[in-house]
């Protein structure tokens, strides 16, 4: 279940992933037409060439912000999907429109005689994206090799998707039907108690997001506050001016500190207790980490690389995050992102309407980013913990091991073969040096045969876990064993 939201949370991070562009293209229409959404300001009137300029900017970065449970259906369908495949996109995007459709205010008021209950109203939203998403994609794995008879021959394999997709979409609905009303009241109670609660509200749920995120289940508690589910729609009213000046912009504006020098300080110190023979390997992940963080937000590299490591260490990260957060709001600072809280988002949003005094955000964030690196510098030393660079694995012996044949493909199929077959693979990763795969069955591994690849070493840490130590290398076979499986 663990392996399945984290795969669900990386599938996420491909429709978020689109969103960058929307915050450039709007960042900048700001710069150059701040009164195509504030109106007309003294200095800056409607019209002229900046200002056509700065709105058609504005409108191509909203067409992005005003459909993004389309952006989830279709790719979350297409990340969970067995093979990317876009026929799964395609199915997702199916699901989306037969749910929206079925359970929009009109067709529900046509179908029952009376009025439609308000929660049926924002049915559109990236909640219902998400599942159109999982619908579609887990349709698509399971049907994709259907085979018909030869009259119906035409809708067999692939095309037999769509179809068995809009069907389970009618089954969603009426389960929808029943359960989205409920879900949509408690999901507004919560938000407008957070929002009651003020900075300490915006701490609390900055804590939560940080937690959900090795679950992959943060995207749904985001959407809660920062769109338009629980009618609070942070990061749309921040972006469209449709907010209030000092309030909208409190579910975002406590990112930017731990994101872009608190992580990036917490990279510094795992750095720094790194053991000494490993920090030249180590270096490389942590500062491309953070580096990542800093400018663009996406923390996920920084905190998978140690949350399942040293777990208690996230827990940490998490409780500093909300602090961090609760304690920004609470100043008189207003900054907003439309992908996530890096210095390029900083740098756009300061030239909107709503931000106030963002540039304190930059000796805030020093600040947080000493706490980091001391706090993360204390626990690790003090709780040994095992983060990058402190595993009991050899790294250095591992990195100069060598394979003997650079035949990636045929070093793949040897092992797979060793492993028993493709049909005894559940899942294939890798780190730094070693394939870590999960399998059905031990008891058919062949570790001669696995050897007779010009592998380094196999270890079996756990009654289905299996890690093959390939070298630097090890990127490349794996590369080819994804083909094969």
């Amino acid at each position: 279940m663990m392996k399945y939201f984290q795969r669900l949370g990386k599938s996420l991070m491909l429709p978020v992933a689109c969103l960058p562009v929307c915050g450039i293209l709007m960042g900048i229409g700001y710069i150059l037409a701040p009164a195509a959404m504030a109106g007309e300001v003294a200095g800056f009137k409607a019209g002229g060439a900046m200002y056509t300029i700065g709105l058609f900017l504005i409108k191509a970065g909203g067409a992005l912000i005003d459909n993004m449970a389309w952006l989830f259906a279709i790719g979350v369908a297409v990340g969970m999907s067995d093979d990317n495949d876009g026929t799964a996109g395609l199915a997702g995007l199916v699901s989306f429109l037969m749910i929206t459709t079925l359970l929009s205010s009109g067709t529900v008021a046509g179908l029952t005689g009376k009025d439609a209950d308000p929660a049926f109203g924002k049915i559109a939203n990236q909640f219902i994206g998400i599942i159109s998403g999982l619908i579609g994609s887990s349709c698509y794995n399971k049907f994709k090799g259907t085979k018909l008879p030869d009259a119906l021959s035409f809708f067999s394999g692939k095309r037999a998707v769509a179809i068995v997709t809009a069907m389970a979409s009618i089954v969603a609905s009426g389960v929808l039907f029943i359960i989205w009303p409920i879900v949509y009241n408690i999901l507004v109670s919560i938000g407008k108690t957070f929002l009651g609660w003020g900075p300490v509200g915006a701490g609390v749920y900055a804590f939560f997001n940080r937690l959900l995120i090795p679950f992959g289940l943060h995207h749904a508690l985001n959407s809660v506050f920062w769109f338009d589910v629980a009618e609070i729609n942070d990061l749309g009213n921040f972006w469209g001016n449709t907010g209030v000046l000092g309030e909208t912009g409190m579910y975002m504006t406590g990112f930017f500190p731990f994101m872009m020098f608190g992580l990036p300080a917490a990279c510094l110190a795992m750095y720094h207790t790194a053991k000494k023979e490993n920090k030249k390997i180590v270096y490389g992940l942590l500062a491309s980490a953070a580096f990542c963080s800093f400018f663009t937000g996406v923390t996920e590299p920084i905190e998978f690389s140690f949350m399942f490591l040293a777990p208690g260490l996230y827990v940490v990260h998490a409780l500093l995050a909300g602090i961090t957060a609760g304690i920004t709001v609470a100043l008189p600072i207003r900054a907003g992102f439309s992908f996530s809280g890096g210095a390029i988002d900083l740098g756009l949003s300061s030239f909107t309407p709503l931000a106030l005094n963002p540039w304190l955000l930059i000796p805030i964030g020093l600040a947080v980013g000493v706490i980091y690196y001391i706090v993360f510098r204390l626990v690790i030393k003090a709780f040994n913990l095992k983060t990058p660079g402190r595993e009991d694995e050899d790294i250095e012996a591992e990195k100069r091991a060598v394979l003997s044949n650079d035949n990636f493909t045929e070093v793949a199929r040897i092992i797979l073969e060793g492993l028993g077959g493709k049909e005894n693979v559940k899942s294939l990763d890798n780190c730094i040096t070693r394939l870590r795969l999960e399998i059905k069955d031990q008891a058919v591994v062949n570790e001669k045969t696995i050897k007779s690849a010009g592998v380094a070493g196999i270890m079996r840490p756990g009654k289905t876990s299996v890690q093959v130590i390939i070298g630097t290398k090890v990127q490349f076979v794996a590369d080819e064993m994804k083909k094969m499986l």
